[in-house]
């Protein structure tokens, strides 16, 4: 069955929670992680319409009271573990952002943002197949989250045009629908590469993802700019 990821994004989205200085999470904190991995791999290996709890509590090392304790049932795990990972991944792009020189422009930002978030991904390479691929077949409420989380990503993205809107006179507001078409569109590459080369590489895509990003912010703010005929 495997042994539990230790490293897993759930052990460092439960260090992220407890704040900086927070060390490894302990008792019921490390036994939330390790069952929000075991359901992430589980739901890899056999699809998530497959998946028993008693899959879930056999990889986590854990009693099936231990998991009631914490979940109601199988969706709510896998909508934690999926919430939880992806809080995890932007917290990545919020730290590298954070490093950068307040002097660096839009552009760098852009692409150091979608560096980090392809690194993030890489390192958990189940994670990111759930984030793009199972999620889509765990019913109304997963694409419901996945919406969400999608638009927390387009929020992002949102504070990178603005900021290239500030640099730039040519460069007006980008709507919020170009936003989320962009967002749509490295979502769709990303699930493909996940697809047909793993997760694991996905550290090649980011410049693509970079350029795409850039041109779409440049062109659809210079169409924002320009004056009305």
């Amino acid at each position: 069955m495997g042994a539990v990821q230790a490293e897993s994004v759930f052990f460092r989205s439960l260090e992220l929670a407890g704040g900086a200085g927070s060390r490894r999470p302990t008792g019921a904190g490390s036994q939330r992680a390790r069952i929000l991995d075991a359901v992430t791999r589980a739901v890899v290996d056999k699809g998530y319409a497959r998946v028993t709890v008693a899959d879930v509590v056999a990889r986590a090392e854990v009693s099936r009271r231990t998991f009631y304790e914490q979940f109601q049932n199988k969706e709510d795990c896998f909508l934690a573990a999926y919430e939880a990972g992806a809080q995890a991944v932007m917290s990545d792009i919020v730290a590298a952002l954070s490093a950068v020189s307040p002097a660096e422009g839009w552009r760098t930002r852009t692409r150091l943002a979608l560096e980090a978030f392809t690194d993030s991904l890489a390192a958990s390479p189940e994670f990111a197949r759930v984030f793009f691929v199972d999620i889509l077949g765990a019913g109304h409420r997963a694409v419901e989250l996945r919406q969400r989380v999608y638009d927390l990503f387009s929020e992002r993205l949102g504070l990178l045009a603005l900021r290239a809107s500030q640099e730039d006179a040519s460069i007006g507001a980008v709507p919020d629908l170009v936003l989320r078409a962009l967002v749509g569109g490295i979502g769709e590459l990303v699930q493909r590469h996940i697809l047909t080369e793993g997760a694991a590489s996905l550290g090649e895509l980011a410049p693509a993802l970079a350029q795409l990003a850039i041109q779409a912010i440049e062109g659809a703010g210079a169409v924002s700019a320009a004056p009305a005929s």
